[in-house]
Order: structure tokens, then sequence, then C-alpha cells
């Protein structure tokens, strides 16, 4: 088993153009073959599997290893991208255009894609600078192009880096789905099994954008919410969570209207070692805290915060009843809000619709109905999302607005920074705040609350195992409330999404949600209710979050 891996190892490194993963692998190798066990585990990890190309593209850590992000890797992603792409363009010539963001190795892996693309007799499009991800699913769209690659890995550790493709023509821009994920993984694993990415084609003659693609995108993103007189008024304070936001946005911001925010500085720019955080995503614990504090001393109504590749929104506002007198709203309230402002707008067009991922609120499908809309549940991700017929608004539950769909085609939380300044905007001018708002939309809509359990675990066994339990057995009650319905959307009828995702149903019409995460170790539930009033929607939802706890417990 060693001399193979040795030589799986030793193969890889002979291709290696990075001093850097050079020498850690070189010295791992020196390591397994003087016998040292830990460093045969490690090789193992690294050479035993690879990193699989799916509708999320790549993603993981970067190091030496097919099962690592790194030159190598993306040097065979990229001429396998390529080789599809012309497989598919009837003798023309595909163009591709590559944006990346402020994590370590993304201009690296960007550059090293637009060289193997120009290589191959593609037109190469580079983003002229570190920008965020939905500029790159903008320019896709705004340059006609049929297809874009983005290399970042969002909100994951900061020793993670990724390589998301997009796709135009009649993809019309959305993320990848099947089976274009497999015929592209296809080629890549041609390309992977030949050996040897130094005999790849590489040109320098790939083009590198103007500014004028930023400002088409700066332009079409103020149009969204023009800012309303009251907007002058607004005090609030923003975060880019070190990434990659903040030029673009505060560009938007003032385009837009409104007045600049009052910022985090020791966020604002892209850092990637995410220096003040355990965790570059808003939605973990800690991670707004310097936001918080800031808002406290300037005494703000609201705050934004981005996370690294400004893909996702978070909101958070002043409650008097949690420590810190600072609450973020969950995604669910953020989408309910921006969902109905959507609903209200196109209230009367024929075939527009609403759609969320089917983990995410049941209360958009209300407000939908409400105003005459068709409602779309797909499964999880902005590729499905996006994909929804008539849409006009979508949102995931993981901080995902998709506000904009004439111009951007994927998860875009600039956009909806947007969409809220203007919500709290014209609040402002009726003297009430965006806490008041989600009042509002309790009166009109119905009380929905959301909640949510996330077990995270460092030995993947533990979720499959958990699943099939649930499977084999599924539960007869939650806590105290009974199950009357149990479906696996594994065995989904046709016409109904499908994935490895369990869904039950209570008595009282609460729903409970099980499946495991896409694009971390983790199991995750989904808890929603509704009620006569907000409080008996949250208490619901309260006890449902003990019950799977004790139920998870139980099945581990």
């Amino acid at each position: 088993m060693s001399d193979a891996l040795l030589a799986t190892a030793r193969a890889w490194l002979r291709q290696d153009p990075d001093h850097q993963t050079r020498d850690e692998l070189a010295g791992l190798i020196t390591r397994v073959a003087a016998g040292d066990d830990a460093a045969t585990a490690d090789l193992s990890d690294r050479f035993g599997a690879r990193l699989a190309f799916g509708t999320a593209g790549l993603r993981g850590e970067l190091g030496a290893g097919s099962n690592r992000m790194n030159r190598v890797l993306v040097s065979q992603a990229a001429a396998g991208f390529a080789a599809y792409l012309r497989e598919k363009a009837d003798g023309r010539t595909p163009t591709v255009v590559i944006g990346y963001d402020g994590r370590r190795n993304s201009r690296v892996f960007a550059i090293d894609s637009a060289e193997l693309f120009a290589g191959a007799g593609l037109r190469a499009i580079l983003l002229p600078r570190l920008l965020p991800t939905p500029v790159l699913a903008f320019a896709v769209r705004h340059l006609g192009a049929d297809a874009g690659v983005m290399v970042t890995a969002s909100h994951n550790p900061p020793n993670d880096n990724g390589y998301k493709v997009y796709l135009g023509g009649a993809d019309d821009g959305s993320q990848i789905v099947a089976p274009a994920d497999a015929e592209i993984a296809a080629h890549i694993q041609r390309v992977a099994d030949a050996g040897d990415i130094t005999v790849l084609p590489r040109s320098t003659a790939y083009e590198t954008a103007g500014d004028d693609v930023v400002e088409a995108y700066v332009s079409a993103t103020a149009a969204v919410a023009p800012a309303p007189e009251a907007a002058g008024g607004l005090r609030w304070v923003y975060t880019a969570m070190h990434g990659v936001g903040w030029e673009t946005f505060s560009r938007i911001v003032s385009a837009a209207g409104y007045p600049q925010p009052l910022v985090v500085d020791e966020q604002l720019n892209p850092d990637a070692t995410f220096r003040t955080v355990s965790f570059p995503n808003p939605e973990e614990p800690g991670a707004m805290d310097l936001a918080f504090a800031r808002a406290r001393r300037v005494q703000a109504d609201f705050i934004l915060a981005n996370d690294p590749d400004a893909d996702r929104l978070a909101v958070a506002v002043p409650d008097k009843s949690v420590e810190g007198g600072w609450r973020r709203l969950t995604g669910n309230e953020v989408g309910l809000l921006l969902g109905a402002r959507a609903a209200r707008a196109a209230e009367g067009t024929p075939g527009a619709s609403l759609a969320c991922s089917l983990v995410s609120s049941p209360g958009l499908g209300a407000i939908a109905a409400h105003h005459g809309l068709d409602f779309h549940e797909t499964l999880t991700g902005f590729k499905w999302i996006s994909r929804a017929p008539g849409m006009v608004f979508g949102f995931e539950e993981a901080l995902g607005y998709l506000v904009n769909p004439g111009t951007v085609r994927d998860k875009d939380g600039i956009s909806a920074a947007v969409a809220i300044l203007g919500l709290a905007a014209e609040a402002r001018e009726r003297g009430v705040g965006l806490t008041d708002l989600l009042a509002e939309l309790g009166e009109v809509y119905g009380h929905f609350a959301s909640g949510q359990v996330s077990i995270r675990v460092d030995d993947l066994s533990i979720i499959g195992r958990v699943m099939l339990s649930l499977r084999t057995l599924p539960p007869a009650h939650i806590g105290t409330h009974a199950v009357v319905s149990a479906e696996d959307l594994l065995h989904a009828p046709a016409g109904v999404p499908s994935g490895d995702v369990l869904r039950y149903r209570l008595a009282d019409g609460s729903r409970v949600i099980v499946r495991p995460s896409g694009t971390e170790p983790k199991l995750k539930v989904y808890i929603d209710a509704k009620a006569d009033s907000a409080q008996g929607a949250t208490q619901t939802v309260a006890d449902l979050e003990a019950g799977v706890r004790a139920l998870l417990e139980e099945r581990s």
C-alpha cells in the first residue's frame, strides 16, 4: 500500500508548479519512506481520494494532494472544463470569464485558469481585481459568456478555497446542475488520468476586463432600491467580514443615494487570515461581535454584514431582550421581509413567482398566495432556486437572497443589502424600523417562526448512521409533538424535489427537516412553526428544538 501511495505522491510532486506545496509534499514523502506512521496516514488522506467536482464545483482545504485544493487540481479542473466547453461549442470559440476573491491562492488559481483556457483556444476574460462573487455571476450574463469561474470558498474556514462554475447560454448565468456536473467531471478525470499538467498548453493571451464591467454591476444594483428622501437620516453599521464586499458596496451605496455606513474598521479590508473571527460566517457565534460593539457605541438603527465573498447578507437589529442589546435576524426573517417587498411589486404580473429552498420558511408560500403569485419550493442551493419559472425573488435560510434576477442569477448579498436599505428608509418615513416591519408581516401573512439545530462532526460516518437510523425507524414523536407523516425525499414522487432529505410533518402543522450539509461536515435540522401569535410560534420552535436534540442524541 505505501509503495503505491508513494509512487502516486511522487508523480504528483513532479508536475506541481507551486514551491510551497512541493516542499510540503517532499517532506511528507521523506517521512513516509522512513516509516513514519503519522506521515503515512496524512499522505493516505491526501491521495486516498479526490476532491469531487459536483454542482458546487470544488471546495476544500489548501494543500498538496488530490484531496486538497492546489495548483495541480485547479489546473486539471480548468483543462477539463475547457474541453467540456469546446465540446459543447459546435465550432464556436467559447468565452469564459474568471473572478477571484481575497483568499489564499485565489488570484494564483484564477490566473492559472485564464492561461489554460486561453491555451485551449477559448476567449478568457479575467476580472480586473479581487471582487465579490455576485460581480462574477453578473459578468457572465453581461458579457454574454458561455461560462464563468469564481475562485472562492465563500464563508468556509481560512485555509479553504474553492472553484465555483457557472454556465451562460440556456443556463442564463446560473450555477451548473446535472448532467453538466458529471460531464465536466469526466473531462477533468481524463486530464488527471493523463498525469502531467506541465504538458497542457498555456497562453498569456487572455483578456483583463476593464472597470466598465464593475460599473455596470454598480449601476444595475443601485437601481434595485434608489434612496427615498428619508434615507438621509439612516444610521447604520457595515462589516465586510474581512472579505471583498466593501469597495463595490460602498460605490453602490453612493450611487443609490444612501448615507455611507459606520464601518467595522478591523474587518473592512480583505484579509485571508480572517484574524478577528474564529469562523468567517455571519451565522456563526461571535462572528458579528465587533459589529454589535460598533453599533452600540454609535447607537445605530441596524447592521448589515456580508460574508467574505459578499454573496450572503446578515442583518441585525437592536433588541433589549437579548444580552448585548443586538440580535441577528434569521435568514428566514430577512427572506420574508424581502419576499413581501418583491411580492408587492410583482402583484398582478402574470406568471410571476416566489421561490425558496425546501428547508426555508413556508411563510414565503403564504406571502405568494396572499398576493396571487406562484410559489416554487426547490432543493437547497441557488442553482435550483435561480431556475424556478417566473421567479422574481428567491431565498434560502442560510442568508442567501436573489432580489435582482434580471441581473444576477445567484444569491447576491450586495443587492440584498440595497433592498434592505430601501425597506429601512421607507420604514423610517413612517416612523418605524425593521423590527416593526417584521411584526407587520405576522399580522398580514401569519406568524411564522423557524429554528435550526446543527451538529458538526469530525467523523462523517456519524451523519450517515443517523440518517440511516431515521430512515429505518422514523420517529413517532419529536418531543411532545406527534409526527403525522414522514417523507424520504430520496424516493420523492415525480415533480417533488429529490435529495438526501427527511421531512416530518407534525400534528400541529409544524415541520421538521433533516439533511446533511452540502458544504460542511454538519447534520442540519430545520424547524418551522406557524401559530396565532409570534410568541406561540416561537414557543413551538423552542419545544421542537429540545425534542430534536434528544432525538439526535438517541440516534447517534
